[in-house]
């Protein structure tokens, strides 16, 4: 293995910053003279892609891309792969159908059988409910979940490194070329060389990190979709389990609440007697900032024990509840997306756009929680939600490449909730049925620019709605192009 020193490594992508001290431009320079000179670092190659993040884009990526044939590293910041699904107790997969057909299948058709058939979606949840029920949410086994994706990256022969960040990059933004990553974890630090990268981080760390162009919440729009801290419930039951929007709207008239939230996501059951619960929202939490972050986090497990004493006084078949546990992550809704060779509006939503160059399909509501606790905000989402966003029957709308390839780069594209859209697509566009399938495409396209020697923007549109084809996707569009739909 090569090795590089860290004054070298650093050199090239610029110094680290001062942890709690002085960050002018002399401190910052003295500091890094000192810090660059401690020891060696590695340098890994040889790798065709490399994915930082292991969420539902990131694995879904690596599992793809692998099976291509291609070497791929995917470094995870947590001990499993999933994301919101798994570290973040999200467990529920948003709509796969329109109520006639599904709409995202390939890997995640896929991953939805083999749930399903290990006995990890819950008995009492039909098969309708992924190929054919309308705006329907499915409700998995996390651990279940973990375990299988362990098993499609470990397989294909994916090289996965759990508690590893990526926390730096040297790319060049004049010609948009990312040469490789600086990755750390209990064994120090690592420069990996790839030839091509995707950003399945959620948040667009690895992009940020490039110099790509982003928008963010609270910098670039005055609002921030709030976040929830999710938790595991036991020993519910279900027969006598009735209508919890009556008795929340009961809890905040009573005062029951510290906050008065009258939008509840709520429980979705795991198992005979098992939920989880996604319930109380962290206002105003800016995901992109440290502290921020941190208070969230003791915060959203205040407001778990609320939420646990609400379902026991208020919900029946919920006297006896049990909390197990709060979420290792936060349940983050919305932080940071990229600018992209497109970026995907309301009126394409609103309007149905099919793209020649969609490589995902889907329809679910914009889904944008309340800004605030209050009556106003909970009436907006509604409105959103129910009339003004919501797709009928049968409509979806086109997800094309454009939305993946920050703009001007060539060898980095992003899946997941960082893809480029306007605030309230992204509405819909975060949900992890989405950051499945664009991991997918995204993963295909970084192979097929590899094999085709051509940039991110300038791969054969065409060929890349072929192969996802080929691979299982469902992709109506009739009118093929080489070209990419740019904005």
């Amino acid at each position: 293995m090569a090795k590089l020193t860290r004054r070298a490594v650093l050199g090239a992508i610029g110094a680290l910053p001062v942890a709690g001290g002085s960050q002018s431009p002399g401190a910052r320079s003295q500091h890094a003279k000192s810090y660059r000179l401690v020891r060696e670092i590695p340098v890994e190659e040889g790798y065709d892609l490399v994915v930082a993040g292991g969420g539902p884009a990131g694995a879904a990526a690596a599992i793809c891309a692998a099976r291509q044939g291609a070497k791929v590293l995917l470094a995870e910041a947590t001990g499993c792969l999933g994301g919101m699904g798994t570290s973040g107790l999200v467990t529920a997969f948003g709509p796969l159908a329109d109520g006639e057909k599904m709409l995202v299948r390939g890997l995640m058709e896929e991953i939805m059988d083999t749930l399903h058939q290990r006995g990890f979606i819950p008995a009492h949840v039909s098969t309708n409910s992924w190929r054919k029920t309308y705006h329907a949410w499915t409700p998995f086994h996390p651990e279940g979940y973990k375990l299988l994706l362990d098993e499609m990256v470990t397989k294909p022969g994916v090289e996965v490194r759990f508690f590893t960040r990526v926390i730096d990059a040297q790319a060049d933004r004049k010609t948009g070329q990312v040469d490789g990553v600086v990755l750390h974890n209990v064994e120090g630090y690592r420069f990996v060389r790839g030839r091509t990268f995707i950003d399945g981080t959620g948040d667009a760390i690895l992009a940020a990190l490039c110099g790509v162009g982003c928008r963010e919440a609270l910098r670039d729009s005055p609002d921030v979709m709030p976040p929830t801290l999710c938790s595991m419930c036991s020993n519910i039951d279900f027969s006598q389990y009735r209508n919890q929007q009556k008795a929340v709207e009961q809890a905040v008239k009573d005062g029951f609440f510290s906050q008065p939230d009258l939008h509840l996501p709520g429980l979705f059951r795991t198992g005979p007697t098992t939920a989880s619960m996604n319930a109380g929202h962290l206002f105003d939490l800016n995901a992109l900032r440290c502290k921020s972050l941190t208070d969230g986090a003791m915060l959203g497990r205040r407001i778990a024990q609320e939420y646990i004493a609400f379902y026991r006084k208020y919900v029946p078949g919920c006297e006896k509840l049990e909390h197990v546990v709060t979420a290792p992550l936060v349940g983050i809704r919305e932080s940071r997306r990229i600018v992209g060779e497109y970026e995907l509006g309301f009126q394409d939503y609103i309007t149905r756009r099919q793209f020649p160059d969609q490589v995902a399909v889907y329809g679910l509501a914009l889904d944008i929680h309340p800004y605030k606790a209050s009556v106003e905000q909970y009436e907006r989402y509604r409105t959103d939600f129910a009339r003004v966003g919501k797709l009928n029957p049968g409509e979806c709308y086109g997800i094309p490449y454009g939305v993946m390839v920050p703009k001007g780069w060539k060898n980095l594209w992003v899946a997941g909730r960082s893809i480029s859209t306007d605030v309230k697509v992204h509405g819909s566009t975060r949900a992890q049925p989405v950051a499945i399938a664009l991991g997918q495409a995204a993963a295909t396209a970084a192979l097929q620019s590899i094999r085709t020697h051509r940039a991110a923007g300038e791969i054969d549109a065409g060929e890349l709605v072929a192969s996802l084809r080929k691979a299982g996707a469902y992709l109506p569009q009739t009118k093929s192009e080489k070209e990419m739909t740019r904005s």
